[in-house]
């Protein structure tokens, strides 16, 4: 691991502007075609043709910058993935956006073209990945199925893999009521004997919504105790954007003694003053729970895994590792067992010792997949539960107007000291009020600095003033955004912010319209892994089945991003977003070969055809970790 280039670099008085040292640190059926068949060298060097074809191919990639070293490749580490049907790889690379064929070679993309240029190129020794191939074996050419189409490894900008592995074991998504849900976490025990012969066991589960529920009233420990099988068990359960906690009276009793009051979070109570079994936000964190043994990590890790690579997942941004988390996947990659790779965000703890000036930041060369750079801040809560700090009152809720998480001169003091150490700065900001402060912040603290060598991040932007957009695209911070959130939210949005404040909810055209660069992720498990979901809610605004408030043409329709954005938004974008847009985030020469087959054309099939697309292979450094093209 390298260090970071950043370090012990002031952000105001002492960052150089514009200095270009202070960056990144980065200077189907599988169809076996016919073999090339390369002609004798006694008739090719005869025909004046052959030399000034050979020179200009050997000139176009001069053109590109590029040197040549010469290598001898294994046939196993070296084939062309083309389409029958002409350009269906996309490669979203803006000068050669799709073309017929990409060429592997040991991990590499080190071509791309037409069948026939591409073989030629490999035939005669010009083919580019900082070398030259010398006496080549005949090009393996493998073919997607008809229909299909190739695209680079797809990115999640912003999701939580333990996590996601943790709500799989008892997924509480889709109930409709309190009592449904009590329900399910009844079965779950009946159904797991070693979790029904030991009532000491803490039973996790996440997902439930209580925003869909009839009442759309909190739940209680009362609602869990009920339960016979339930009662007298420590049971915690998560909601579906991850800031509340609803847990049973053992689970309760277990945490005490509870403060008063708990400063960026609410501990419900009831009419009494006693806890009703609901902590919101930062009050989450008082509930006590038996720690975590390595198997228990492993066994999320895996099934986050599985899932992901089922769904075209090469890249993850994980936001916001704890320090057992972050140990835990430091262990993997040592190991050498992280199949994909992970960006992590570092928790940050206000309450603990400013850790950027002592802790090195783990940065991946190309060679490696994990890479911890970032420090990730949370401002304030969230919409669905009445925590995102707004600059008016909820609509729904006159009484409130969400609350910060944190005093907001942390954020002043804390953005530019982490800037100075080499970290990348992720600040989560949903409501508006807490946006605003949020930029206020880096607006502060950039002045003077090199932003695009310090790319820091708006994690959600969820609800940003119009004038706010502007100065975020003005400034340079990333806004990374959730699509999936906006077809979610966007049932009970107007009530919760009332019909001219909702325009502002999830305004991605806009926000891209003021300058700001946006990058995609899915928030799971608050939402689902499936890029394809977020690809088709980026496009369309619709859920699912084709519904919206606003009707067929989707909600607020002219805030849809185009197909091509979405797609940068889940490959390219993510790779500026994590700072390896030089080897990873499309298929151009010299990148890492991840790319992802599927069954269908999400460029140009119909928006209510999209989420049918499956994934045939998910490819990360030339190798299938998941089906097989």
């Amino acid at each position: 691991m390298s260090a970071s280039p950043l370090r012990k670099r002031a952000v105001s008085g002492d960052v150089p502007k514009d200095n270009p040292k202070f960056t990144n640190g980065h200077k189907i059926s599988s169809e076996q075609g016919p073999p090339a068949s390369p002609a004798a060298p006694s008739s090719l060097f005869k025909s004046s043709k052959f030399f000034l074809l050979l020179g200009a191919i050997v000139l176009s990639y001069f053109l590109r910058d590029r040197f040549f070293s010469v290598v001898s490749p294994s046939p196993a580490d070296s084939y062309a993935l083309c389409s029958a049907e002409g350009n269906k790889v996309y490669t979203v690379d803006n000068n050669n956006p799709a073309v017929q064929c990409i060429v592997v070679h040991r991990a590499r993309i080190v071509d791309t073209g037409s069948l026939e240029q591409v073989k030629l190129r490999w035939e005669h020794s010009v083919v580019y990945s900082t070398r030259e191939i010398s006496n080549p074996t005949p090009l393996q050419v493998r073919y997607i199925k008809p229909g299909a189409i190739v695209v680079p490894g797809l990115s999640d900008s912003h999701a939580h893999i333990l996590e996601y592995g943790a709500s799989r074991a008892l997924p509480l998504e889709g109930t409709k009521t309190i009592q449904e849900t009590v329900e399910r976490v009844r079965n779950y025990i009946l159904s797991n004997p070693d979790v029904q012969k030991d009532k000491t066991k803490f039973i996790l589960g996440g997902g439930w919504d209580h925003t869909v529920w009839p009442s759309s009233a909190w739940p209680s420990a009362a609602d869990l105790d009920a339960d016979p099988v339930i009662r007298g068990r420590p049971v915690v359960l998560q909601s579906k954007d991850c800031h509340a906690l609803w847990v049973s009276s053992q689970a309760l009793e277990a945490s005490l003694p509870l403060p008063s009051e708990v400063e960026g979070g609410v501990i419900v109570r009831d009419s009494s003053g006693q806890p009703t079994g609901m902590l919101l936000d930062n009050a989450q964190e008082l509930v006590k729970q038996p720690p975590l043994e390595e198997d228990d990590l492993l066994k999320r890790f895996k099934t986050a895994v599985k899932d992901a690579v089922k769904y075209g997942l090469t890249s993850i941004h994980d936001a916001g590792l704890d320090p057992m988390s972050l140990a835990f996947f430091k262990r993997q990659a040592h190991k050498g067992t992280l199949p994909i790779r992970i960006y992590g965000m570092t928790y940050f703890d206000e309450t603990g010792e400013y850790w950027g000036n002592t802790t090195e930041p783990t940065i991946a060369n190309e060679e490696q997949r994990l890479t911890a750079r970032s420090v990730k801040i949370f401002a304030d809560g969230a919409l669905r539960t009445g925590g995102a700090a707004l600059y008016e009152p909820y609509a729904d809720n006159p009484t409130t107007n969400g609350f910060m998480r944190l005093d907001e001169d942390i954020l002043f003091k804390y953005i530019p000291l982490f800037l100075r150490d080499g970290w990348q700065v992720n600040v989560h900001a949903i409501g508006d009020r807490a946006n605003g402060i949020v930029i206020d912040a880096f607006e502060a603290s950039l002045e003077g600095a090199n932003v695009t060598a310090l790319r820091p991040r708006l994690e959600h932007a969820q609800i940003m003033t119009p004038e706010d957009m502007a100065r975020l695209g003005k400034l340079g911070v990333i806004a990374s955004v959730q699509p999936t959130h906006a077809i979610s939210d966007m049932w009970y949005a107007q009530d919760r912010l009332g019909p001219e404040r909702v325009k502002n909810l999830y305004a991605f055209r806009t926000l891209i319209d003021k300058g700001a660069r946006i990058t995609l992720g899915s928030d799971f498990p608050v939402e689902s892994m499936n890029p394809l979901s977020g690809f088709y809610a980026a496009v369309s605004r619709l859920s699912p089945d084709g519904e919206s408030p606003h009707g067929p043409e989707g909600w607020f329709p002219e805030q849809r991003l185009t197909r091509q954005e979405a797609l940068r938004g889940m490959t390219i974008d993510p790779a500026w977003a994590s700072f390896t847009e030089e080897y990873l985030g499309s298929l151009e020469i010299g990148k890492r070969a991840d790319f992802v087959v599927l069954s269908q054309d999400i460029m140009t099939v119909p928006v209510n055809e999209i989420l049918a697309t499956e994934v045939l292979a998910t490819v990360v450094d030339g190798r299938a970790i998941y089906g097989n093209f």
